[in-house]
């Protein structure tokens, strides 16, 4: 039987929830970031989106910052930082000083999409040229800011020299599948919003992974969504939040994370229901019960190293809970 006591983290997007303010928002997110972090959660990374208002998660590096101050020992990360927007060598100098403030609790995963729509991609004007296609230079890059003075050039991240910041490659697709073997680094997969080619990308992952100083064999990890509930009637209840959180997505609209409602079907049309729905197929849901048997077809399946989980739970006590009987789940109790 493949193993379901793996590692479990976190993946924040930072959501505004309907009543709420930004900063309150970012309350949560500390929040939730110090109590997963008691429950013995591996990492918790926070996402980086522009010019949407019902996500907070725009500076992601300060965000990062703001939750390493507020929490002790689990790891922090980006899921990810989108490297069209950013120059490495900033990126180096930000994440190799937090590095040095809070050694060996920063993740970096990187992704290759700017993370929003093509006018504010061109607002963000980090260039004019199309640098979603620089992203296999941009990684090595700095994997070379954070490597040792042997690796350096005349330019150099002050600080960051000798940080080795571990990086992780994000995917959606396949094509950062074959960057993430060929560089020998871990991989982590958007199955909470595009789980299409997930198993594509994992088997091109898998069978062209070369080993390198960073990893000996590949490490999968699987992002995907978690409602976790006492019963599988709650669950279903509380699913509502997440299905319109989707629901927003498709359309294109700019509504706060929402409270449950009784019938989504008086919500969204049957076109709406199917893309919302299949953006979010690989979904963890119901009771401990149901969870611990989902996750164990999941794993007999795709047995994958790592899972992260986002839970878009409007209810703050009942996210948190989530977040508790998945490790339960995982852990074996």
């Amino acid at each position: 039987m493949s193993n379901i006591n793996i590692p479990v983290s976190v993946l924040n997007l930072v959501p505004i929830r309907n009543g709420q303010g930004t900063k309150e928002a970012i309350d949560s997110m500390v929040d939730l970031a110090q109590a997963t972090e008691k429950m013995g959660y591996t990492r918790y990374w926070i996402a980086e989106h522009h010019n949407t208002q019902t996500l907070v998660s725009s500076a992601t590096a300060i965000l990062i910052k703001h939750t390493l101050e507020k929490t002790e020992h689990i790891k922090v990360g980006s899921g990810g930082i989108m490297l069209p927007n950013h120059s490495p060598l900033i990126v180096a100098e930000q994440f190799g000083t937090m590095a040095t403030i809070y050694p060996n609790r920063i993740d970096l995963g990187l992704g290759r999409a700017p993370g929003t729509d093509m006018m504010t991609a061109n607002a963000l004007r980090r260039s004019k040229n199309d640098s979603v296609y620089t992203f296999p230079d941009d990684v090595q890059a700095l994997l070379q800011y954070f490597g040792g003075e042997e690796v350096q050039n005349y330019v150099k991240a002050f600080p960051g020299i000798g940080t080795n910041i571990p990086l992780y490659i994000l995917g959606s697709s396949t094509e950062s599948a074959v960057l993430a073997a060929k560089l020998g680094l871990p991989y982590a997969f958007a199955s909470h919003f595009a789980p299409r080619y997930m198993e594509e990308a994992m088997a091109i992952y898998r069978s062209h992974f070369q080993p390198s100083e960073y990893l000996d064999a590949p490490y999968m990890m699987v992002c995907l969504n978690v409602i976790a509930t006492e019963t599988d009637e709650e669950a279903a209840r509380e699913l509502t939040t997440m299905q319109q959180f989707f629901l927003n997505v498709v359309r294109g609209t700019q509504t706060p994370l929402s409270p449950p409602v009784e019938n989504m079907d008086d919500i969204w049309t049957q076109p709406e229901k199917q893309m919302a729905t299949s953006m979010s197929s690989v979904t963890l849901q119901g009771s401990k019960e149901s969870i611990r048997d989902q996750l164990t077809k999941f794993q007999e399946k795709y047995c994958v190293d790592e899972i992260m989980a986002v839970s878009y739970i409007y209810d703050e006590e009942k996210q948190k809970r989530s977040y508790e009987i998945l490790k339960e789940v995982v852990d074996g109790n």
